[in-house]
């Protein structure tokens, strides 16, 4: 099942809300430190509300300590950022991908970018700069479950 990576996330609200979402859809969310905030269920709290406790969570000290995990692994980096123009719509997701967001106020670094086995933009309007992280994190890991098979089985 693919997870999602923050690289070192910056508004506590996004990181929750996308808590939430791993929690919902069974994936578990990687956090790049140093984070733009503590790390800490208080200020979690208020967007990953109840959630939180079901979601699994995963801090890595640094990007290297991230990159010699997933080597190790062999998981591939799937970069979602605006300085690409392959759409995530056109791209054959393995259950094994990472989906890496970027810092909301500056994405991630060149060597960062550079080390990413795939960069995938979403198509949106001219003009338009780009889209909240949480809900980019949300097209395209929709994608990537469907595609995969992946989606939690419903108990419905």
């Amino acid at each position: 099942m693919p997870d999602i990576a923050l690289y070192q996330p910056d508004i506590p609200q996004n990181t929750g809300t996308l808590l939430r979402l791993a929690a919902c859809m069974e994936v578990t969310v990687h956090i790049i430190e140093p984070a733009g905030f503590p790390i800490s269920d208080s200020a979690l709290k208020r967007a990953g509300m109840d959630y939180l406790e079901r979601a699994t969570m995963v801090r890595h000290t640094s990007f290297s300590t991230f990159d010699a995990w997933r080597r190790s692994e062999g998981r591939r980096i799937v970069l979602l950022t605006t300085k690409s123009s392959d759409a995530y719509t056109g791209f054959d997701f393995d259950n094994r991908d990472i989906l890496l967001l970027g810092r909301e106020s500056s994405g991630v670094p060149d060597t960062v970018h550079d080390l990413a086995d795939a960069r995938l933009t979403i198509p949106m309007a001219v003009d338009m700069r780009s889209i909240n992280v949480a809900i980019s994190a949300g097209m395209v890991l929709g994608e990537a479950l469907r595609q995969t098979g992946t989606f939690p089985k419903s108990q419905s």
